[in-house]
């Protein structure tokens, strides 16, 4: 059996695939929602790891749900209602809890359709970037069901309430364009450009100290739910131990030598 995630690391970047292209790469069974536990937990105590690209095999980013599964209310769709609140507590809610709790900075690499549940998957994403051919659709209401994944939660505050209510209560589907427009993603590439993008993008985030970046990611995280003298507390707090460490001492000897850092971690 092939593997449902795929787990490449070049230097400080690490590229997580969906492996399901004969499905759409569709989320829908604990394989899946596994391999996601398994590899946040493995970036997140590996700190040579600096940023997360994720992206899908073949011509989709993630269809979501598997709807022939529904249909014939199988693995996490069958058994009683009380069955099914379980299989979404204890199957698919975890990819949002572990995926949004990774470390560090995350760019969903948008390669085609994301449709439900892979629509929400690239919110909880920090960064959204998109090939031509990338079409996104927060699409339960068509099937007469609502986003248990979290997307009710992560959409709002990507596109705002009153886009997040369209593409909730339409399901309509949304281009590449109108999502670059929308905010939704933040760049838009050719298809075939786009893991360059994304792998470039990745990149110019890892050179960067990787202690800043995983308690900068924290502060933007805490940031959504904190009232502002709470966080600004926190700061301080995360501002202290960063002046302690060597790579910021490296980073104010590169600032004034006028060369780039070179930053271990420390």
């Amino acid at each position: 059996m092939t593997e449902p995630l795929l787990y490449e690391q070049n230097e400080g970047v690490v590229t997580l695939t969906i492996n399901r292209p004969e499905e759409r790469n569709a989320l829908s069974d604990d394989l899946i929602f596994n391999a996601f536990m398994d590899a946040a937990n493995r970036i997140n105590t590996d700190h040579s790891v600096r940023c997360v690209i994720l992206t899908g095999a073949g011509r989709a980013f993630s269809a979501g749900g598997n709807v022939k599964h529904m249909r014939d209310r199988e693995g996490m769709f069958g058994g009683s209602p009380y069955n099914i609140r379980d299989s979404y507590r204890h199957g698919i809610q975890k990819i949002p809890l572990t995926f949004y709790n990774l470390e560090v900075p995350t760019i969903a690499a948008v390669n085609g359709p994301a449709v439900g549940a892979g629509c929400d998957l690239a919110c909880m994403c920090d960064i959204r970037i998109a090939g031509a051919s990338a079409k996104f659709a927060e699409s339960f209401v068509k099937l007469g069901i609502i986003p248990g994944d979290g997307g009710a939660w992560f959409l709002p505050r990507t596109i705002g309430k009153s886009r997040a209510a369209e593409m909730t209560f339409t399901g309509d589907m949304v281009d590449a364009e109108t999502a670059l427009e929308w905010g939704l993603v933040s760049k838009l590439v050719a298809d075939e450009d786009l893991m360059t993008a994304a792998n470039d993008l990745a990149s110019r985030i890892a050179k960067n100290p990787p202690h800043a970046l995983r308690l900068a990611k924290k502060l933007m995280r805490e940031g959504e739910h904190m009232r502002l003298d709470s966080l600004l507390e926190m700061s301080a707090g995360f501002q202290a131990l960063s002046h302690h460490t060597e790579d910021h001492m490296e980073a104010i000897n590169a600032f004034f030598e006028k060369r780039d850092g070179d930053y271990k971690g420390k």
